[in-house]
């Protein structure tokens, strides 16, 4: 499981990170082509495709970041009333909704891979890129069928503990609160 955590985290912050330096570059060079003194050697560049590109990564980094919200806890969810019921009754409501988000994103993942699947067949391209549309449209099966298996893993996990991922907004990687507090920093 680590291997895969690690994985999902690199894929997000991959291509969090590119798309960010692919904006940037097209910002720039966007910027530079109104400089007259500039434009003889910037205008020769064609960064069309960026837009595009950047909007691709974005769908992917968007469906494995939702697998990675519902690992860690970190989705938006209103338990207002929820948590306000007896264990027993609170237990199986969690449960439930656990199960409805795995059947919903199993389905969504089994309709998109039906999908990509008769995407393959055509000859259509992205306009900018000329990527083949069901490598794009990939991300949909991929994503779904993660945040399926993770919405499983939580609640496998739940039916052992009783215990939801949570996370802790005071937490951060790589500081051990205990010290921070000793060294007069933030706890």
């Amino acid at each position: 499981m680590k291997i895969l955590d690690r994985l999902e985290e690199t894929l997000i912050a991959s291509l969090m990170a590119a798309a960010t330096l692919v904006i940037f570059v097209a910002v720039v060079h966007r910027y530079l082509s109104g400089i007259p003194a500039v434009q003889d050697y910037v205008l020769h560049w064609n960064l069309a495709w960026a837009q595009e590109l950047c909007i691709y990564m974005f769908v992917w980094m968007a469906k494995f970041g939702a697998a990675y919200g519902v690992r860690t806890g970190i989705h938006v969810g209103v338990d207002v009333v929820i948590n306000r019921l007896d264990r027993g009754p609170r237990h199986a409501f969690v449960l439930f909704g656990l199960l409805a988000g795995a059947l919903f994103t199993g389905v969504v993942g089994t309709l998109g891979a039906n999908f990509v699947w008769h995407m393959a067949d055509t000859e259509q391209v992205s306009a900018d890129l000329e990527l083949p549309m069901w490598i794009v449209y990939l991300a949909v099966p991929c994503g779904s069928y993660l945040m399926c298996f993770r919405f499983l893993q939580v609640a496998w996990s739940f039916l052992r503990s009783g215990e939801l991922p949570h996370h802790d907004h005071a937490h951060v990687d790589g500081i051990d609160p205990v010290e921070a507090a000793k060294e007069g920093g933030p706890a």
